[in-house]
Formats: C-alpha cells, structure tokens, sequence
C-alpha cells in the first residue's frame, strides 16, 4: 500500500469524526457539498490542497460481525496530486489478514485489497471504469473475510451517487 493512501484513509477517517458537529465541520474546514439520497459529498484541504469525498454508509450488513462498528464507502478526489475516484472502503471490521476482498455493481466485479479494516482497489487503474459503474448501478457489493474467518456482505445503494460525483467533480 503507497503512503498516499494509507495517509488519505486516516485523513478521511479523521475529517469524517470531525463531522460530528457543526462546531467540529467548522473549525476543521470541512464542508458540505450536499446530500443527495443515499450519498453525501463533502470538501476541505488537506495539506496537499483540496480534498473533495463522496461517502455512504451500507444499507445491509450479513451477518453483522462481533464488535461491528459503522462502515463508511468512499470516493476520493485529490487534484493536487492528480488523484481522481479513489475508491476506500472502511468495513466496520478488520478483515483478515492479506486476504482480498470483491466489490461488484451489476456484473462488473473488482478486486480489493485489505488492511485491518479498510479496503481499496487493487488495481487503482480501474478507478475510472469503477466511478462509471457506480454511476450507472443501483447496488454495490463487498464481500470480504474477517479476521474471525467469516464471509461478510455489505449492500451499498446507490441512488444519489451519481449527483454526489457531480458534487465532488465541482467541488474540487
């Protein structure tokens, strides 16, 4: 895994606590874009430059793994270093350890590798082809294994996706 990325999840992670409250969005710079159905966009700047995310939360969880906590998909843009429809997933669980995961929109599947409970393309050159898919699907899929040994499903709407790429897409 590249520092870029593992430095872009905990940013996410960080700016997404920090969303809590509006005191917090305030003072962290971070703000909303919009919410549109099952997806929210938001922007801020990191050090780097500006940083713009669309996130959603699953819609199902099967089974809901022992100590689940909330799962949150994102799709990241950083212009200033030319990253565009980063794909990160935070499962709510740690997964098991260097074994991949699969994200599927309709019959279009890709493959994801994982580190503790985070998950993300593992060919990033598929970005592109994966923001087209989700923008033109109705329901995403990760499946993935957790560090129990267990098959873990996380259903994904995607209805407003299509409007919160809009959103990142002006937004940065």
């Amino acid at each position: 895994m590249t520092l870029p990325i593992k430095r872009s999840a905990t940013f996410l992670l960080a700016a997404l606590a920090s969303l809590t409250t509006a005191a917090n969005a305030q003072a962290q710079g971070v703000r909303l874009l919009g919410d549109f159905r099952d997806w929210s966009s938001y922007a801020t700047t990191e050090g780097a430059g500006a940083l713009c995310f669309a996130l959603s939360k699953p819609k199902s969880v099967e089974p809901t793994p022992d100590g689940y906590s909330q799962a949150y998909l994102y799709l990241t843009h950083r212009p200033s270093e030319n990253i565009i429809n980063e794909l990160n997933l935070v499962a709510g669980f740690t997964f098991a350890p260097d074994t991949p995961a699969t994200l599927s929109v309709g019959s279009q599947a890709f493959a994801l590798f994982t580190e503790n409970d985070a998950a993300w393309l593992q060919d990033p050159g598929q970005s592109d082809a994966l923001a087209s898919a989700i923008r033109a699907g109705s329901t995403l899929v990760i499946e993935g294994t957790s560090d129990k040994g267990i098959r873990i499903t996380e259903t994904f709407s995607l209805s407003g996706a299509t409007a919160a790429s809009k959103a990142i897409d002006t937004g940065c």
